[in-house]
């Protein structure tokens, strides 16, 4: 128990009570309330409706929806869109692993070389991301033609046969995909880096461990949060995106969100595109839980 003495000293006042746990939870829910708000508007209400849709029954003239426990429907689209399901998650795997390779060295280089110029190379980093995404992934379709800037002059020298082509394939839509994302990479990573107290690299150093080591022993265990969530904001908007195959991709590069987006928009089947989200996003979750699980966590928090 804890109690305040009067002060025998003149002119020294007792320091004031502690805050009841009481206050400080409320005053700790006042200030999350925003946040708390923001969650329950813009994420549960429509997880709730999308997982109601899914098992609904739609008309397909008046678009009503009633509610018909109709689990059938799971079942039904991922035998009809498995292919484009795995091909999603296989394009947004490679990309996530080619921005990891990409943006790890050079978050390493400027958390740790950058000196007083960090900031300036993270908004030069960042500055071609200040343009439309669709814009961006547009100037890819331009890079990549084939009598575009990059292939024609392979093409004229012999380099490349005059039949090779990049767009319509899974190489351009992961290209796409790679690039816009690089950022959502670099980033946590580059927070991760900087974060890592130099005393114990230099005292790595000083117990004699060459640079190989000190990197494998010391900097590296110690980025696996920065890791984890680099790997979480790339892959998890990368399995879902539709614009990158849409744009550079063709009729054998369809992804999930291809298929999302039409069944919403272009034929109104609220049902099927309802299941097809959750069943996305229940396969992103196990996915995330595995690789968690992979890099030695209890808990996700451990790594957000």
């Amino acid at each position: 128990m804890e109690r305040h003495l009067p002060t025998d000293l003149p002119g020294v006042e007792a320091p004031p009570p502690r805050r009841s746990k009481g206050r400080r939870q409320k005053g700790a829910y006042i200030l999350g309330a925003p946040a708390i708000l923001w969650l329950v508007v813009l994420f549960i209400v429509p997880m709730i409706t999308m997982v109601s849709l899914s098992l609904s029954t739609c008309d397909p003239i008046t678009l009503a929806c009633q509610n018909t426990w109709h689990f059938a429907e799971f079942r039904q689209v991922v035998q009809q869109y498995h292919t484009q399901l795995l091909r999603a998650i296989v394009y947004a795997g490679v990309a996530t692993v080619i921005d990891l390779a990409i943006a790890f060295p050079l978050a390493y280089w400027i958390a740790f070389y950058g000196g007083r110029k960090k900031n300036f190379f993270l908004l030069m980093l960042l500055v071609p991301f200040f343009v439309s995404f669709v814009i961006r992934t547009t100037a890819w379709q331009f890079l990549l033609a084939d009598q575009g800037p990059i292939l024609q002059p392979l093409k004229s020298i012999g380099l490349l046969p005059e039949n090779y082509h990049v767009l319509a394939t899974w190489i351009a839509v992961v290209a796409g995909l790679a690039y816009n994302y690089l950022p959502f990479t670099a980033l946590p990573l580059y927070v991760a880096l900087e974060r890592i107290d130099r005393h114990v690299v230099e005292a790595a150093g000083d117990l004699y461990s060459n640079r190989r080591s000190v990197f494998m022993r010391v900097i590296f265990p110690l980025a696996i949060p920065g890791i984890f969530a680099a790997f979480l904001l790339t892959f998890v908007p990368a399995a879902g995106d539709f614009v990158n195959a849409s744009i550079l991709g063709g009729t054998n590069t369809t992804v999930i969100g291809q298929i999302i987006r039409s069944a919403f928009l272009d034929n109104s089947d609220y049902p099927a595109a309802s299941a097809l989200s959750a069943i996305l996003m229940a396969a992103m979750l196990i996915g995330i839980f595995l690789y968690a699980k992979v890099l030695g966590s209890r808990t996700i928090e451990e790594y957000i």
